[in-house]
């Protein structure tokens, strides 16, 4: 069956999000840890979290995606900011260890100017200082359009983050769907191809799950700019023959589209189950 839902609000609760999803035929959901443009995170209230725990189990949800906010960068040239990511990367996966959720999805960060190296070195180290080999929780890097003096960009710069990280059990990759076709990876004419290309550089194994999003922007156009599905240039055949593809079927699917409101997704979720 098909695993895939929408990103949504959980400023009313984790309880009340799970009984979202489930209202739009979702069985599982994304949500962001704290304000999307950084901040503190809500103490979590014990029996919300129990409850989402029966709402996932009677429904048979799949794994939950935690998304960090847009602010954590680790490999800054600002002292101040790589400090920020620090604190938010180390305690949203202490938050997560009290919450079902097992994914954390998080941008690699921008090197501002400081050369690829030098922020992948900063990412690493960063992430060995702060995993520790018992977390429940895999830290999956999400592939950018390379806007700018984005890491992430390609396979080869997620291939250096992963090899440096030592806890390599507890890494992974979620494959943006606009991200890459706007980065230069053809997953319209070639979805195929690319996911060998991913095998060959990355690994499979590594690849935790899939942000189902159509693009405003032209193919290589390395610019970051969400559609609803079957809108854009990927267009619908492209998210048919990607949720059908035989190498994605057991990952879970999030939808990051732009919608007016959650039952938007709804229609979403019903013509993707209908592939």
């Amino acid at each position: 069956m098909l695993i895939i839902g929408p990103h949504l609000s959980i400023a009313g609760g984790y309880k009340k999000a799970g009984k979202e999803a489930i209202s739009i035929g979702a069985n599982t959901f994304q949500f962001f840890t704290r304000n999307p443009r950084g901040g503190k995170a809500k103490a979590l209230d014990p029996k919300d979290v129990e409850s989402l725990v029966e709402i996932m189990k009677a429904n048979d949800f799949g794994e939950l995606l935690a998304h960090a906010p847009y602010t954590l960068n680790m490999c800054s040239a600002k002292p101040e900011t790589r400090e920020f990511a620090r604190m938010a990367f180390k305690e949203d996966l202490l938050r997560l260890e009290e919450l079902p959720c097992q994914l954390y999805n998080f941008h690699p960060g921008s090197h501002t100017g400081q050369g690829v190296n030098t922020g992948i070195k900063g990412i690493v180290d960063l992430l060995n200082d702060e995993m520790w080999p018992d977390q429940k929780t895999t830290a999956v890097l999400e592939t950018m359009s390379g806007k700018g003096t984005e890491i992430g960009r390609n396979f080869e710069e997620l291939k250096a983050i992963i090899e440096g990280v030592e806890l390599k059990e507890k890494i992974g990759v979620c494959l943006d769907t606009c991200h890459v076709y706007s980065g230069g990876y053809d997953i319209v004419g070639n979805l195929e191809s690319i996911l060998e290309e991913f095998d060959r550089i990355i690994g499979l194994n590594y690849l935790k799950c899939v942000h189902l999003n159509d693009s405003k922007m032209l193919f290589g156009s390395h610019k970051d700019r969400h559609e609803k599905i079957g809108f854009g240039t990927l267009g619908l055949d492209a998210f048919k023959r990607i949720v059908t593809q035989p190498l994605l079927k057991d990952l879970p699917f999030f939808l990051e589209t732009p919608q007016e409101n959650t039952l938007d997704y709804k229609k979403e979720i019903d013509l993707l189950r209908s592939f």
